[in-house]
């Protein structure tokens, strides 16, 4: 199975996206587009940055009924995005349903995962606000196998949790894994995190990272200090 960096371009406009991907001139990173410049920018942002020859995550975690799911995921497949994903708490049902929509007539689909604890979720806030009485690593590795049960290639889960999920579902389905820090970096508002190195270790088959990559002051550097941390290579 193909082991990534997926650089979360969480910015505020078009242009920070593009002079940002500006810097990369001999690599092309594999990039996530999130609610906020979706939402801002609509789809031509996606076409933009995939004329540029970037690999993309389309990340808009859908939940809704399944139905609208199934809609708006084969909008969604038109767009040629490599990567994107719905929440496993929309039920099996909802995500069966997602990937119903994102099959093109010819068979093809882009990857899809289902997220299961934000990594901002501690098992204290899982209990007080959402009533969810489980462990959370229980209901983490309950959620990727309805995640495969439903047909998806895999899910979002802290670091902490990929191993679990690897142990329940088998090596084949992916684990794509936010909250990855460096050793010697800043913490953030992230609660379950780890290092891209611990991160290959426990089976994490993409990494998902943003600030330690865009707010550095050398994004080129830390993106290939990080590459070389989680596959072990120079690129």
């Amino acid at each position: 199975m193909a082991k990534d960096v997926i650089i979360a371009c969480d910015f505020s406009s078009k242009e920070d996206v593009y002079s940002f991907l500006d810097k990369f001139t001999d690599v092309k990173p594999f990039v996530k587009i999130g609610m906020e410049m979706f939402y801002a920018e609509g789809p031509e942002i996606v076409r933009e940055i995939k004329k540029r020859g970037h690999k993309i995550f389309l990340d808009l975690k859908l939940c809704d009924i399944p139905n609208t799911v199934k809609k708006a995921m084969s909008v969604l497949s038109s767009l040629d995005v490599d990567m994107c994903n719905v929440h496993a708490s929309g039920t099996i049902a909802m995500m069966e349903a997602a990937v119903e929509g994102l099959t093109r007539p010819d068979g093809t689909r882009p990857l899809l995962i289902a997220v299961t604890q934000l990594t901002s979720t501690s098992e204290e806030r899982m209990r007080n606000d959402l009533l969810i009485d489980k462990p959370l690593n229980e209901v983490v590795v309950h959620y990727a196998a309805n995640a495969q049960k439903a047909g998806l290639d895999g899910v979002v889960c802290s670091p902490l949790e990929a191993s679990l999920v690897k142990e329940k579902c088998g090596n084949d389905f992916m684990t794509v894994t936010p909250g990855i820090r460096f050793a010697d970096g800043d913490v953030g508002d992230q609660v379950r995190i780890t290092t891209p190195e611990k991160a290959r270790e426990i089976g994490s088959d993409y990494i998902v990272v943003g600030r330690p990559i865009t707010a550095s002051d050398d994004p080129v550097f830390s993106y290939k200090r990080c590459v070389k941390e989680f596959l072990g290579k120079e690129i």
